[in-house]
């Protein structure tokens, strides 16, 4: 007996719709047993797996507990309820937190202001030699950043700019230019002719237009961008480490991150705890944005 159309429509969705959800649960299930443990006591951390937090008959407060993320936010020692202390402070990822947000804010501002300009130019701007400057633009996104590392670094060296802020600004405005520029233009090109010509029949000037049109309307695409860029320059550790050096007053949270492995390997329940210190932000910035993300990436894809 054949069924209708309808009801096979039914059994697909239902079949795609459990191998979706199989898969997400297959995926965050570590993820979830590694927050799990973030909260867990270091010796119930070394001696049982994370389920047993929820079938233990012991009271929540002793399977459970925030000394973890204390300790490494704050530096605080883990003390007993007696005051012996069961592990001595030593992290401090609090001022590191801070630091990575110093650094990935106007590491993803300065690109985006740039390239909108520079996208609004190739799209609408007639001048000399625009087609030559735009391929140019494009063929540097498949210039390895490693290789200009070095050179930058013995600029940053002579001009006294290692182990600053400005430093790491001024490399990941470089590195993340030549994408945010060809993004934007895709969608900048493709918005309606008729509003630009009618804005300069009304007497607007292109930096009107820009500011009052393009802005508005590249929304998606702007906030598309901030978050691959964004996401990036936090989860950053090769350009941190050659910029900034050693320097504990100005290393970021992925700086920090690897001291703790080093220096703190066996600290699982630490370990756990700082790597979703440094997942916190990132999740609020995706998910604050993520109804642009889809868009933005389409953006000029299909014409006409």
């Amino acid at each position: 007996m054949f069924r209708s159309q309808s009801q096979q429509r039914l059994f697909g969705n239902i079949a795609v719709n459990g191998t979706l959800l199989i898969l997400v649960l297959i995926w965050s299930l570590p993820t979830f047993g590694l927050l799990v443990s973030s909260f867990r006591p270091p010796e119930l951390v070394r001696t049982t797996g994370w389920w047993t937090a929820f079938s233990s008959d012991e009271p929540i407060s002793e399977r459970l507990t925030l000394n973890n993320y204390r300790e490494v936010l704050a530096g605080e020692d883990i003390v007993n309820a007696d005051g012996t202390i069961i592990e001595a402070s030593g992290d401090n990822l609090s001022n590191a937190f801070l630091n990575s947000l110093a650094v990935a804010v106007p590491a993803t501002v300065i690109p985006i202001l740039i390239a909108a300009f520079a996208a609004y130019g190739f799209a609408w701007m007639n001048f000399p030699g625009r087609k030559l400057l735009f391929t140019i633009v494009v063929g540097l996104l498949v210039v390895p950043l490693q290789i200009a590392l070095i050179p930058l670094l013995q600029d940053y060296v002579s001009l006294g700019l290692t182990g600053t802020f400005l430093a790491v600004w001024l490399a990941h405005t470089g590195f993340g230019l030549p994408l945010a520029t060809y993004l934007l233009f895709n969608y900048i090109v493709g918005l309606p002719r008729e509003i630009i010509e009618s804005a300069f029949v009304d007497g607007a000037s292109h930096f009107t237009i820009f500011i009052r049109l393009i802005l508005p309307l590249s929304l998606p695409a702007l906030a598309s961008f901030a978050i691959f860029q964004f996401l990036w320059v936090w989860n950053d550790l090769l350009v941190a480490l050659v910029f900034i050096g050693s320097k504990p007053d100005v290393a970021v949270l992925t700086q920090a991150l690897q001291e703790m492995v080093g220096s703190r390997g066996q600290d699982w329940h630490l370990l756990t705890a700082g790597a979703f210190i440094t997942m916190i932000l990132p999740l609020v910035v995706f998910f604050s944005l993520q109804r642009y993300f889809v868009r933005g990436l389409l953006a000029g894809s299909v014409k006409g």
